[in-house]
């Protein structure tokens, strides 16, 4: 990753590749860029804007034993959550020993070998007590700090572990003080309180703060810097029940609490099963960058057993069927407002009943796999599978190893791309023809309109948009995994503020028309066969 790193900074610091004025777009069109652009990208840039393809590293420090249950071999009570293993006997050495072997440097090696980009980290707020004992204040896990103390130095080193495989974070608060749904992954056995007790709500904020400000000092301060960080989600999965108003608000207050620590990280939310319920909650939150995770499983309900593992992968691949309906919705509205959709968890599983009297069950998983993946990808700026290893192999439709080697999940899901200069010097032209193009349609358009317009916006933004699709796939090493800008959302609203500083507010609305339609237009370019 290094040697990664000091190419990227040759490539944008060296003026023999940027010309006399500095421009930063390596072997794209051969246009200067406005002024504001030239510091783009950073490497902080490229890890949070790209497409996340990635994992979930389950039971790695929140533990579920139907994934890893060798842990639980001494745990106290119903042996079912972390609280049940810390409260049995060894749980110090027995946690390490986990903490040390369930993810070593091999995995992140294969990861990133077989095109995974990011990966999505569950943590319980029992984990950062070795850098802020005070989170265990007046919780479940108050007596037990020295049990855990030693996790938070294994939190970061994932961070840095991954950023050696050119792998992006996701930080997940997976349990939280008073516990925010039913299931064991919540921490403890318990039943749920973090709605009906409203100060572990008010402790959950000042989690998220502590981890925040905590894990943001250790990313700038290592040598060298961690750029790696692409957010932190609030809380996975919360029900809420008839307590949905009250989960607005508490977001709403760990969006200032974070913000004020951290303004520019991006935060992610649980959609609690309500998606257009939360994109339209994001849409009036008035803060940027925020990202709606939406987990899709179709082997729990009624519904799910009896229906054929073809019919749900007929289902996902119909743009006129519920699901896709949504997604299209979804990520419309909230690329319109500067955020994004994700699937934070998802699998190759279905239910036995789904696969009844099937003549190869491998096929039919991939199927579904395949028609999950052509969904996320259209609509979706990133993916997370559930999970990526369990301790007891055979397990295609949950362990994406398994998954991967048996041929359930195609090999082929990230594709290794063509850098802008293996495309040949004829792209400006390209660029230039596809601009003539699109601006002749929206100036013939709005002619039937009479009005006081600004075209030259428009072309401004058409350029803008398709060397930043350019210019995201120069900064993937030549025979590398293609990257793209995944967050369109928020990578617009960026540059359409940047704009505003520069050329005022007047008609913006064409820029950023112009932006959007240069940005699909230059990654139909670089996809296109030479």
């Amino acid at each position: 990753m290094r040697k990664f790193i000091h190419k990227v900074k040759q490539r944008l610091e060296d003026p023999s590749e940027h010309g006399s004025q500095g421009v930063v777009v390596v072997g794209a069109p051969s246009v200067e860029p406005p002024a504001h652009w030239v510091s783009f990208p950073s490497e902080q840039d490229w890890f949070r804007y790209r497409k996340q393809r990635g994992v979930n590293l389950g039971s790695w420090f929140v533990l579920e034993r139907w994934i890893s249950d060798s842990p639980f071999r001494s745990a106290a009570g119903s042996g079912q959550s972390d609280l049940d293993v810390a409260k049995g006997s060894g749980a110090k050495e027995i946690l390490e020993h986990h903490w040390d072997t369930w993810i070593v440097d091999t995995d992140w090696e294969w990861l990133a070998e077989k095109g995974i980009n990011t990966v999505r980290i569950p943590i319980g707020y029992y984990h950062i007590c070795g850098v802020d004992p005070s989170v265990l204040d007046g919780t479940d896990f108050a007596n037990l700090g020295h049990i855990f103390a030693g996790a938070w130095s294994r939190v970061t080193s994932a961070l840095a572990r991954a950023h050696r495989s050119g792998i992006a974070v996701l930080f997940d608060l997976h349990a939280a003080p008073g516990k925010q749904n039913a299931d064991a992954h919540s921490g403890t056995s318990a039943s749920p309180a973090f709605f009906t007790h409203p100060e572990n709500m008010t402790h959950t904020v000042r989690v998220l703060a502590a981890f925040v400000v905590h894990m943001t000092a250790f990313a700038r301060s290592h040598d060298p810097p961690l750029p790696n960080l692409v957010g932190i989600e609030l809380l996975n999965e919360p029900q809420p029940g008839s307590a949905n108003d009250a989960l607005k608000a508490w977001y709403r207050e760990a969006f200032r609490a974070v913000r004020a620590i951290d303004p520019d990280l991006p935060l992610y939310i649980s959609d609690a099963w309500r998606t257009d319920d939360y994109a339209g909650f994001i849409k009036t939150a008035d803060t940027p960058f925020v990202v709606l995770d939406h987990h899709l499983y179709r082997c729990f309900t009624s519904e799910d057993t009896t229906m054929p593992a073809a019919e749900h992968a007929r289902r996902l691949r119909d743009g006129g069927e519920g699901t896709p309906q949504l997604f299209a919705r979804v990520a419309g509205e909230l690329e319109g407002v500067g955020g994004a959709l994700v699937i934070g968890e998802w699998s190759a599983a279905l239910n036995p009943g789904s696969l009844h009297g099937a003549s190869d069950e491998r096929q039919e998983k991939r199927a579904y796999v395949e028609a999950q993946l052509q969904l996320y990808e259209q609509h979706c700026a990133g993916w997370f599978f559930w999970t990526y290893k369990k301790e007891h192999p055979g397990d295609t439709g949950w362990s994406f190893r398994e998954a991967v080697d048996a041929g359930v999940f195609p090999s082929d899901f990230a594709r290794r791309g063509t850098t802008p200069g293996q495309r040949g010097g004829a792209s400006d032209g390209r660029r230039d023809s596809a601009k003539e193009r699109a601006l002749g349609e929206h100036v013939g358009y709005w002619q039937q309109f009479p009005g006081n317009y600004e075209h030259w916006r428009f072309a401004d933004g058409f350029t803008g948009g398709w060397n930043d699709a350019y210019l995201f796939s120069t900064l993937a090493a030549p025979g590398a995994y293609a990257q793209e800008i995944g967050f369109v959302g928020p990578w617009k609203k960026r540059r359409v503020r940047e704009h505003v500083q520069e050329k005022g507010s007047n008609s913006v609305w064409e820029f950023e028309h112009g932006f959007s339609q240069g940005l699909r237009a230059g990654r139909a370019d670089l996809a296109a066969p030479q």
